[in-house]
């Protein structure tokens, strides 16, 4: 068998097993090494294939795909600097847990150290930012090999969006040629399941991950911990904010408690604000406010708030009993505030606590629910103004997020812009 035939057969085992496993969008960066994957891609027609002429942009295009579907894009690049320049993107989907597929070619093993052109030292290139690395062989094509290399591809999808999602890395190596060239038609027919894949076109290796849903003695713990007291929820940045929004929305609504939602939460918009505090960036930068609205107990999922103030109210009252719900890989608590730790699904969490909350509860939390509301009409009243003056961040924001149709996505960017709308988010409720 020749090489071009050996590489044309090992890219589409892998690529094929990918799509088994639920992979639909493929993001090229072009170049020559990388042929054989291109190719196994352009062939296969589960696949959206986009090219990108630049790594970097590549890189973020693939983890805008990862945040808005929550499933994995497979970026697909040539060896060399070209996989250095994914460095930012994968980082981003590591920290934000965003599942996200790297596919490396790289030169073969006699090319690596001996002076070669875009040889690099690709191995483990993410450092400790991939959830898992792959470093595969050479092509070998044989039975065993084959189902070996389909069931890595099985692993690669479930390391990516199972239940701690991020980055995988697979480096694959290549040697010339890399254009098809002749047929392996005889292999084929000696083991069709390790060329072709399942007849039925399912994966083949089937792995079904769980995350850890939250016990009944946890949620025994929770619910005593919140029984009779003055309680708030403070929800973060989450990637899988479709789902945890309407959840915290629904605990808050149920529980009577004020809902501080970050503008990446999936909690802050949306039908039913009845509980959703809204202006609290501002009036939480008052130390007397932060020192009035005392809490007994806050309820945190998701990510640190955007909001500086916000961070700065959980400090202060970090004699209050602060219970994390979540079960990603990062640790949420860089302020060191939280008193109990759950690790357990949030959504399920939450879900299961509203539908046990005892319904005379709600009363208890009506008074300490109108002094936030109180605030939060002080803020939207002054930041109303704002709307109708100069053309400046705030108006920008308000404005923007008042054209918005119901359900419609809006990219926001880091640094000030997500700042300024978690500042001025306020104003769209005004309208």
């Amino acid at each position: 068998m020749t090489e071009s035939t050996a590489n044309t057969l090992w890219a589409r085992s892998l690529v094929d097993e990918l799509a088994r496993a639920g992979l639909r969008e493929v993001v090229i960066a072009p170049g020559s090494r990388s042929t054989p994957l291109v190719m196994a891609c352009a062939a296969d027609e589960r696949l959206r294939v986009r090219v990108h002429l630049d790594e970097r942009a590549c890189g973020f295009f693939a983890l805008g795909v990862g945040k808005a579907t929550g499933r994995p894009a497979a970026i697909i690049t040539t060896s060399g600097t070209a996989v250095a320049n994914l460095f930012p993107a994968v980082v981003e989907a590591s920290q934000s847990g965003v599942p996200l597929i790297v596919l490396s070619a790289d030169r073969p093993n006699r090319l690596r150290g001996a002076d070669a052109n875009q040889a690099i030292d690709q191995y483990q290139i993410f450092g400790r930012y991939p959830r898992a690395f792959f470093q595969l062989s050479e092509p070998i094509i044989d039975s065993r090999s084959l189902r070996h290399l389909r069931s890595i591809a099985g692993r690669v999808w479930d390391k990516s969006c199972g239940s701690s999602k991020g980055p995988v890395h697979v480096n694959v190596p290549f040697d010339k040629p890399l254009e098809p060239q002749d047929s392996a038609h005889d292999l084929v027919v000696e083991d069709p399941l390790a060329f072709e894949g399942r007849a039925d076109g399912s994966p083949m290796v089937r792995i079904e991950s769980t995350r850890p849903a939250i016990t009944e003695e946890q949620l025994g713990q929770l619910l005593k911990c919140l029984a009779g007291r003055i309680g708030v929820i403070v929800a973060g940045p989450s990637e899988e904010a479709s789902l945890l929004g309407p959840a915290v929305r629904h605990f808050a609504s149920v529980t009577g408690f004020p809902l501080l939602a970050d503008p990446l939460s999936g909690a802050r918009f949306g039908v039913g604000d009845d509980r959703v505090i809204v202006g609290y960036d501002l009036f939480l930068s008052d130390a007397r406010v932060r020192e009035h609205l005392t809490p007994e107990v806050v309820v945190r999922v998701g990510a640190s708030p955007t909001s500086a103030s916000l961070q700065r109210w959980l400090f202060q009252h970090a004699d209050a009993e602060q219970l994390v719900i979540d079960d990603g890989p990062r640790w949420k608590d860089h302020g060191v505030t939280a008193t109990t730790y759950f690790r357990a699904d949030a959504v399920d969490a939450l879900t299961r606590m509203s539908s046990k909350w005892p319904t005379h509860r709600k009363e208890l939390s009506e008074e300490p629910f109108r002094s936030w509301a109180r605030a939060d009409r002080a803020a939207r009243e002054a930041l109303s103004p704002i709307s109708e003056g100069e053309l400046g961040e705030g108006a920008v924001a308000g404005a923007t997020l008042r054209a918005l149709p119901h359900g419609a996505a809006l990219v926001v960017s880091s640094s000030m812009p997500v700042r300024d709308l978690d500042a001025f988010a306020a104003l769209r409720m005004e309208h």
